[in-house]
C-alpha cells in the first residue's frame, strides 16, 4: 500500500477482506463554501478598541480585503493583529496596524489610507510627500544654549526594497538584510568609519560598553511589538553599528530593517543634522553598489513598518531643561502650537521628574526633513527664551505662539459685524480660520500628541483627528486632561534604547 501511495496509485484492491468501501463525498458540501462562510465570520470584535485601525475598519471592508495577499504572501491578519490584541485606551490612540511588506500599503489601501489620513493630520491619498536632505538649507541650529539644551539627536528608519518587513519576514530574509546593510556600513570611511556588533555574537566586554553608552537595544517586551511579530528569533539577525566617535549609529532589524541615528551632547543640532544627512547618503550609495535600494514612493515617502513613521520617518529631538516653563499651565498648548511633542528622558511613555524633557517634532509626513528639523530648532529656541524669562520672573505673553497671544491692550478685540447683504464668516463654517506661526490653520484638525507603546501613542482628545471640535477648556475638561495623564502613566513601558520605537 505504501509503495503504491508513493507512486500516486489507488489501493482499494489491496484492502483486507470485509473492509467497507470508503464513503463517497457526493452530495456533501465542499470545503469552499465552508471556508467562505468561515472567513465572513472572522471579523474581530473591536467594540472596545481605541486605535486607528479599529476606528477605520468595518465588517464590509474586512470581507472585501481579508482574502487578499501581496505578491510576497502577506495577508491582512498580519497587518491588524497588533491592533486586535491591544485595544488601547480611550485617551491613548495607537495606530493598531503595521505593514508586512512594501506592497501592503497598496494591497490594503482601503484600510491604510484612512488610518494614515487620521493619524497624520489629514494627509490624504492624493497628496505627495516631499523629501529634502540638504542640510545646508537649515537656518541656525548651531546656537541652541547648551546650558539648557543638554543633547541633540536626529533619527529615522529605512527599509530595503525586495524584502518583507520585520512583522512577516523569515529568518533567511532577516539575515540577508543584516548581511547587506552591515557590508555597506563596513565600507564607510572617514568620520563614519566604525564597527558592527551582531547581538548574537558579541563578547561580554562589547555588550557592557554598548550598555554603558546606551546604544544597546533589548528584545521587545511591549505587547504591541510582540503582537506585531517583532521579537521572533531574537536576537538572530540583529545588530548595532556605530562609528568610532560614537555619534552615528545604525540599528539593524529592530523594528525596521534599519534605524539611523546621529547624536551628540549639547545644542549643536546643525552639526547633528549635517552628519545625519551625510551618513544616510553614504550608506545609500554603498547599498546602491550592491544593487539595493530603500523603499520610497512619491505619496508615502520612505516606507517603514509602522504607519506613524511614514514620510520622513524623522524624529529630531533635544533633551532640554525647562524647569520653570513646565509648571506653566500653558506648556502643553505652547507645544501643540509649535507642532512639538514632549516626553520624559527615560524614553517612550515616560514623564519628566526633573524638568528635563525630550522635545521633538510631532509631524512625519507632508513636510521635508529640513522643514521638520527647522521646526524643532526654532521651537526649542523659543522654549529656552521663555524659560529664561520665567527664571527672571518676567512675563512671556508677548512671545507666545501667535495663536495664543492675548489681544493687545491698545487694540482690544472686537467682534466685527458683517456688512448688510454679506454672510457672517462664522455662519459659513470656515469662520475665523487663519494661519498661526507654524502654518497650521487654527481651528483645523490637529494631529494628537504622540506617546507610544510600540510606538508613540496618541491622545484622542487632542482633537479634530477624531472629528471633534476643539473647545475652550473648562473645569470638566481639565479633569479630562488629568485622566489622560493618568492613562498615559498606566501605559508606561521600559525601553533601554538610544531612541524609542514607533507606535504600532
Amino acid at each position: 500500500m505504501e509503495k503504491r501511495l508513493e507512486k500516486g496509485q489507488q489501493i482499494t484492491d489491496l484492502y483486507p477482506a470485509g473492509m467497507p468501501e470508503p464513503e463517497k463525498k457526493e452530495g456533501k458540501a465542499s470545503d469552499k463554501p465552508y471556508k467562505a462562510e468561515l472567513m465572513s465570520k472572522n471579523f474581530p470584535d473591536l467594540s472596545k478598541h481605541s486605535n486607528w485601525m479599529a476606528k477605520c475598519i468595518h465588517e464590509d471592508m474586512y470581507n472585501r480585503i481579508c482574502a487578499k495577499k501581496t505578491k510576497m504572501g502577506v495577508g491582512l491578519e498580519i497587518c491588524i493583529q497588533t491592533g486586535v490584541d491591544n485595544p488601547g485606551h480611550p485617551y491613548i490612540f495607537t495606530v493598531g496596524a503595521v505593514a508586512g511588506d512594501e506592497e501592503c500599503y497598496e494591497t490594503f489601501a482601503e484600510l491604510f489610507d484612512p488610518i494614515i489620513e487620521k493619524r497624520h493630520n489629514g494627509y490624504t491619498k492624493e497628496m505627495k510627500h516631499k523629501t529634502d536632505l540638504d542640510s545646508s538649507k537649515l537656518n541656525g541650529g548651531d546656537d541652541l544654549d547648551p546650558a539648557f539644551v543638554l543633547s541633540s539627536r536626529v533619527r529615522t528608519g529605512r527599509s530595503i526594497r525586495g524584502f518583507r518587513l520585520p512583522p512577516s519576514c523569515n529568518r533567511a530574509e532577516r539575515r540577508q538584510v543584516e548581511t547587506i546593510v552591515s557590508s555597506a556600513l563596513a565600507s564607510l570611511d572617514g568620520m563614519f568609519s566604525g564597527k558592527y556588533y551582531p547581538l548574537n555574537n558579541m563578547t561580554e566586554d562589547e555588550q557592557e560598553h554598548l550598555i554603558n553608552d546606551h546604544f544597546l537595544f533589548d528584545k521587545p517586551v511591549s505587547p504591541l511589538l510582540l503582537s506585531s511579530g517583532m521579537a521572533r528569533d531574537w536576537p538572530d539577525g540583529r545588530g548595532i553599528y556605530h562609528n568610532d566617535a560614537k555619534n552615528f549609529l545604525v540599528w539593524i532589524n529592530e523594528e525596521d530593517h534599519t534605524r539611523v541615528i546621529s547624536m551628540e551632547k549639547g545644542g549643536n543640532m546643525k552639526a547633528v543634522f549635517e552628519r545625519f544627512c551625510d551618513g544616510l547618503k553614504k550608506t545609500e550609495d554603498a547599498l546602491k553598489k550592491q544593487k539595493q535600494a530603500f523603499m520610497w514612493n512619491e505619496h508615502l515617502g520612505y516606507i517603514l513598518t509602522c504607519p506613524s513613521n511614514l514620510g520622513t520617518g524623522i524624529r529630531a529631538g533635544v533633551h532640554v531643561k525647562l524647569v520653570q516653563l513646565c509648571t506653566d499651565e500653558r506648556f502643553n498648548e505652547i507645544l501643540k502650537c509649535l507642532r512639538l511633542q514632549k516626553r520624559g528622558t527615560g524614553g517612550v511613555d515616560t514623564a519628566s521628574t526633573d524638568g528635563i524633557f525630550d522635545i521633538s517634532n510631532l509631524d512625519r509626513i507632508g513636510f521635508s526633513e529640513v522643514e521638520l528639523v527647522q521646526q524643532v530648532v526654532d521651537g526649542v529656541k523659543l522654549l529656552v527664551d521663555m524659560e529664561k524669562r520665567l527664571m527672571d520672573s518676567k512675563p512671556i505673553d508677548d512671545i507666545l505662539p501667535k495663536a495664543m497671544r492675548p489681544p493687545s491692550p491698545e487694540k482690544p478685540a472686537e467682534e466685527e459685524k458683517p456688512a448688510e447683504g454679506t454672510t457672517s464668516p462664522v455662519a459659513d463654517g470656515d469662520a475665523g480660520i487663519d494661519l498661526d506661526a507654524e502654518g497650521t490653520k487654527e481651528g483645523e484638525d490637529k494631529a494628537p500628541e504622540e506617546a507610544a507603546a510600540a510606538g508613540e501613542a496618541e491622545t484622542k482628545g487632542d482633537g479634530a483627528a477624531d472629528g471633534e471640535a476643539e473647545k475652550p477648556a473648562d473645569d470638566g475638561e481639565k479633569k479630562e486632561e488629568e485622566k489622560k495623564e493618568e492613562a498615559k502613566d498606566e501605559h508606561h513601558h521600559h525601553h533601554h534604547d538610544a531612541d524609542a520605537p514607533a507606535e504600532s
